[in-house]
Formats: C-alpha cells, structure tokens, sequence
C-alpha cells in the first residue's frame, strides 16, 4: 500500500473509538492510500492496525491508581518515541490521554524529529489547570477540539485549533432496536431493563461495580422484573462478567457498538460511570444517573485544581444539573437508587431528562460532515504542509 504513513496512539477504549472513526475517515478520503501503525485498541485493530503496545496497559487513571504502574509506562513512552523515529511518519496522531501522548509528544519535540505533531481531543483546560493551553503550544503543530467553545483557548497561545464535533454524534447512539436486544437475549415482555455502564478501565469496574450491585438490590423489590444490560469492551470484558455472576437479578453483558445502541432502546433509564458515554446516552434519549467514585488522595489533589461545577459535559453545557451527579461519597447505594427509582417511576422526571438534552446534539456538531471526516482532513492538510519547525510555527 502506499500513501502518507499515519501514526496514531490511543492509549484507552474510548481514544481508540475516535482512532477507528478517524482511520476509516482517512482511507475513505485518500481512496485507501493511507498506511497506519501506532498503539490503538479493538476499533482500531478492525480499521488495520496492528497496535505496538497492549492498549490494557495504558488505560490507567489518577494519581494514586497509576503509581505502581510508571515504570512499565515510562518503558512504553520510550518504545513508542523510538518507534516513531524508526518509521519517520508523515504525521503523529495522539488521541486522548494526556499522561501518555504529552509525554511521547515532548520527547519527539525534544528530539527535534521534526514529525508534525496532531492531538485529537482538547485537553479541559476550561476546566482545570489552564495553562496546559500554553504548554501543548509548545508541543503541537495542531489540535483537534470536539467542544465549539474550546479553540480560542489555544488559539490565543498562537496553536491552531480546528472544533471538528463530538464523535459521539456518528456513533448511531439513537438508532438502537430495542426488540431485538429483548428477542436476542430472551427477555420476557414485563422485563424493565436498566443500562449499567461501570467504565472501560479495570479500576473503574473494581471500584463501581460493587455499589451497583447493591444499588439495583435496593430496587428489586420495588422492581422485580428488572434486569440489567452491560455494555462493555474487551479490556474490561472478563472482569464484569465474573464480577457479576451471581448478581441477584438477571445480568446481560454485551459487546460491540451496536449491541451496546441496543440495549440503550431496550432501556428505561441508566446508571453509568461519567465520561463520554453520558453524551451517548443523551443522543439516545435514556435517562441517567451519572456517578464516579476515585481514590480519595487522587479526588483531594483534583479538586484543588477543579474550575467547573460538574463533571457531566451534558450538564456543562446546559450549565445546569439536569443529568443527576452523585461522585466520590456520595456514590453509595441508598443516594443512588432513589435517583434512578424516580426515573424509572416518574414519567416526568424521564420526560424533563429527554427534553433538556435535546440541544445538546446540534452543539455536538450533528448535522453536516462527520467528525471523523472533518478530522480526518485536518490531518491530511498538516500532512500536505510538511514538516513542522521548533516553535510551533511552519
């Protein structure tokens, strides 16, 4: 094959979701004159790369959580740069993961590769730490934002930065069939089927899938019928299904993208880790509780630094708590079943959650050209430019 070389890392599942939009994206826009190598996860793997590094290696998150992890880190930031440097792409594509990507990125800049430098994913430096704008400046020739309000803070520091829209918007979140979900897993009419998303990352699982259980036992006897739907990836995969074996209620697991829509339209409401799975529960349409829970050393250091009143993008950008958020203490079985109760009781609870979120999709960037697409030639115009020069100017 020949083509531009593009080499992508993305260092966890939902990063290596955006990695397989973007890679399908370039080999539709190059009529499949494009190569790839770089470190990437199942949706990647599909597209046609073979991944340097485990990506289950890298899905990693806090302070606390990653300590006893950095040496085998700090070995794959190396691997990666020396790879790299070996192949000499046309564009470096970092994907998300800002503990592994800025690091690889810094060592390419220090080494001088003179590789032009893409990160998709804007760090929330509206969030938290705003000088980060600044210092991915001196690391990037370009960035790729899926939030419209995001580009100025980086294009003030002199680094362009191009809002492509939210890849969540082309996922096919609300197209689920929610009788098929049912017919495929045997599910009896009066079933009252709740999503439960526990995270991608193995810490997450450990950490939330407890309080879920006992969340969803509170509600049995109220709710006798009800039956829960894990949507999960590989890198969690046998993880949830142990640990949830002998649930007290019916328990089906499944994978892949379009199981995971299905179970969404099967659904009443949602009980789900925060993260970018909230954004695809709103263009699905289903009701949800939004809860996370951290090391407590990690979550001190966090909110030292935390500028936002929530963590739902959803919420953030209604700039109202619309989604319900019950983190750290009080992500505990007796706040969180009330919460998820009402929206499975309350017809207008579940209304006033749709309703709200409607908005939400046309600021997402729904509606025109895909993300990915529009992603996809931003890294093909930096690729046409050339090799990048110290400073972050051509």
């Amino acid at each position: 094959m020949t083509g531009p070389l593009v080499f992508l890392i993305a260092g966890e599942p939902s990063g290596d979701a955006l990695g397989g939009r973007l890679m399908a994206a370039l080999k539709r826009l190059t009529g499949g004159a494009v190569r790839f190598a770089g470190i990437g996860g199942e949706r990647m793997a599909a597209e046609g790369l073979d991944t340097l590094v485990p990506q289950s290696e890298l899905a990693l998150f806090g302070v606390v959580e990653l300590l006893s992890h950095i040496p085998n880190v700090l070995r794959r930031i190396d691997q990666t740069v020396a790879e790299v440097r070996r192949l000499k792409p046309d564009v470096v594509v970092s994907i998300d993961s800002p503990g592994f990507t800025a690091r690889v990125a810094k060592k390419l800049r220090a080494s001088d590769a003179g590789i032009p430098l893409v990160h998709y994913v804007a760090p929330t430096v509206w969030a938290w730490k705003p000088g980060r704008a600044k210092k991915y400046a001196r690391l990037y020739d370009h960035l790729l934002a899926v939030l419209p309000f995001e580009p100025p803070w980086f294009e003030r520091e002199g680094l362009p930065c191009t809002f492509v829209g939210h890849s969540v918007v082309e996922g096919g979140a609300g197209k689920g069939d929610g009788a098929r979900f049912r017919a495929a897993h045997g599910l009896a009419p009066d079933a009252r089927v709740v999503t439960v998303l526990p995270g991608s990352r193995q810490g997450e699982v450990g950490r939330l899938l407890p309080v879920f259980r006992e969340t969803l036992e509170r509600l049995l006897a109220d709710h006798p019928t009800l039956v829960a739907a894990i949507p999960t990836v590989a890198t969690v995969r046998d993880r949830v299904a142990a640990d949830t074996a002998g649930w007290p209620l019916p328990v089906v697991v499944v994978e892949g993208e379009a199981a995971k829509h299905d179970a969404f339209a099967a659904s009443e409401a949602a009980l789900a880790a925060s993260g970018t799975v909230a954004l695809e529960l709103a263009l699905a349409g289903l009701p949800s509780v939004v809860t996370y829970r951290l090391n407590p050393v990690t979550v001190a250091l966090y909110r030292r630094f935390i500028q936002v009143r929530y963590v739902n993008l959803v919420n953030l950008m209604l700039d109202r708590m619309l989604v319900p958020e019950l983190l750290q203490e009080d992500c505990r079985a007796d706040r969180l079943a009330p919460a998820l109760a009402r929206l499975l009781d309350d017809p207008a609870a579940r209304a006033e959650q749709i309703e709200g979120v409607a908005a939400v999709a046309g600021w997402l960037g729904q509606g025109g050209a895909p993300p990915s697409e529009r992603a996809a030639r931003v890294v093909l115009n930096v690729i046409a430019a050339g090799p990048r020069h110290l400073g972050g100017k051509r």
